[in-house]
């Protein structure tokens, strides 16, 4: 009888599929990117995961997050997660952390990780997580923004500082040109971002802060050519 892997076996034969087994990669933002991120690298075969999220799973989740259903409006989505990596392979081992990472947070990083991808939307916590990882010498990738777009054949992944279009690569290419982060390997968009149209819901719409528009097949899309740039990066 054929396992579960036996077909990626074939792609990447039975070293890569050790590799991947034995590797540890830590997640920060488990929502319509990260949940991609995650449901791609357990189906490839990642052994071990580190799911670093505050947020709880809302009904304006489902458009796009493959962990939000409604029976899951209210859980915390790192819970939601692991719950679904178990169902899909029960032999992974999982460590979730139900907080938002900021530069205060407590140590979540260290040398047994084998890499880094960043899906959070807080530009002082995507510095950070750059930061810390470059002082441990930890591989990380870190997603751009996907709100307000309707292509996802526009998505590249490159270094940060070969981006162009997108807002807020700019004011990351800026900070970390601060700090002295020479590179940092990213996935982004080449479409110019949509203007998001108007609608009567004072929740996602106001002048202080404008929820920007999303659709199932953007987000989803980084997730998943994170996920194959990170599997990719492991096995080589």
């Amino acid at each position: 009888m054929q396992d579960q892997f036996s077909r990626t076996e074939l792609l990447i034969g039975k070293d890569g599929i050790k590799k991947l087994q034995q590797s540890k990669v830590a997640i920060f933002g488990i929502g319509g990117v990260g949940s991609y991120v995650v449901e791609a690298l357990v189906r490839a075969g990642i052994g071990n995961f580190i799911l670093v999220d505050h947020d709880t799973v809302s009904a304006s989740n489902i458009n796009r997050q493959i962990i939000a259903t409604t029976k899951t409006i209210g859980k915390y989505k790192v819970d939601v997660a692991k719950e679904r990596i178990l169902e899909i392979n029960p032999d992974v081992k999982v460590e979730i952390h139900k907080e938002f990472f900021m530069p205060d947070s407590n140590e979540i990083l260290d040398k047994t990780i084998d890499y880094v991808i960043d899906c959070v939307d807080t530009i002082t916590a995507k510095i950070e997580l750059v930061v810390r990882a470059n002082k441990l010498n930890i591989p990380i990738i870190s997603s751009m923004g996907t709100g307000n777009k309707l292509d996802p054949t526009k998505f590249e992944i490159t270094d940060i500082y070969k981006t162009s279009v997108c807002p807020l690569a700019k004011v990351m290419r800026k900070e970390l040109r601060a700090r002295g982060i020479e590179k940092l390997k990213v996935i982004y968009s080449t479409a110019e971002p949509m203007i998001p149209k108007e609608v009567d819901n004072t929740d996602s719409a106001t002048e202080e802060k404008r929820v920007p528009g999303s659709i199932s097949f953007v987000p989803s899309v980084a997730g998943l050519m994170l996920a194959g740039e990170v599997i990719k990066d492991i096995i080589n």
